[in-house]
């Protein structure tokens, strides 16, 4: 298992890299169209703000054990951030993994599942949930949706970490006016209005990029540390075997010679 991890780390880990520029570039791509909106036409659908009446969020966990606390930390987080921040507002799951959703049944009431997310995922993967998510939101369902997953790090370290998916909101550092003017056609608000569902879909798309490198890494690192463990604990056995099995040996010419002593009186 830990050959097999190590031989998928690695694309996972490029996957999830390589999804990381673009979605630095699609951030900025928003922030200028938001700023050639018009005040008067007001913010668009998915970026409306309203009071959070009804709140959801989606928890990424993967749908096999053995990757060490990836799981454990990830739904601990998510429990953790929901007591904290609980308030009026009616707050809802959505599971993907099958890991997290038994740990997690109970908890708070789970609206939606998704356990069919494969190891190699593509776009298509996540379109149901984010159909799911930008549906709801639309429709005045959802106020407010949330993401945590667990971030690559490296290959040792996979740390949960929250985002905001809905309503969209530009990075703090990203407020200022970008000194470019861009032509937009037909209208900004017409090209916003367009790129904002693509835009959610690909923040869920890398944080399942992400999820399934952090899953690979730390099932490479559990197994080999499993590994590790079970060729210690093999030598501690066999040491503890020879020894009782030369105790035995010694025990039997010792009864042997006493045996033969005894005759030769």
């Amino acid at each position: 298992m830990e050959l097999v991890a190590t031989s998928r780390l690695r694309r996972s880990q490029d996957a999830a890299l390589a999804r990381r520029p673009y979605a630095e570039k699609i951030d900025e791509v928003i922030r200028h169209l938001n700023e050639a909106i018009p005040p008067e036409e007001g913010a668009p659908s998915l970026m409306e703000s309203r009071e959070p009446r009804n709140r959801v969020v989606v928890v990424l966990t993967t749908n096999r054990g053995l990757c060490g606390a990836l799981n454990i930390n990830t739904v601990r987080f998510a429990l953790e951030h929901m007591e904290a921040t609980q308030d009026a507002a009616e707050l809802v799951l959505v599971g993907i993994g099958k890991v997290g959703l038994r740990m997690m049944r109970g908890s708070r009431r789970i609206i939606a599942s998704f356990t069919e997310i494969p190891d190699r995922p593509g776009i298509d993967d996540v379109l149901p949930l984010a159909r799911l998510v930008i549906d709801g939101f639309e429709a005045a369902e959802f106020d407010s949706v949330e993401v945590i997953y667990p971030e690559f790090v490296n290959t040792l370290v996979q740390r949960p970490v929250l985002f905001q998916l809905l309503p969209v909101r530009l990075p703090e550092e990203a407020r200022e006016r970008s000194p470019v003017d861009y032509i937009y056609e037909p209208t900004a608000r017409r090209v916003l209005d367009n790129l904002l569902p693509r835009y959610v879909e690909m923040e869920l798309y890398r944080a399942v990029l992400e999820l399934t490198a952090s899953e690979q890494s730390a099932r490479m690192v559990a197994m080999r540390n499993a590994t590790e463990n079970a060729s210690e604990l093999i030598e501690d056995l066999t040491l503890s075997y020879n020894r009782q099995r030369q105790v035995t040996i010694t025990n039997e010419m010792i009864d042997i010679a006493s045996g033969a002593s005894a005759l030769a009186q």
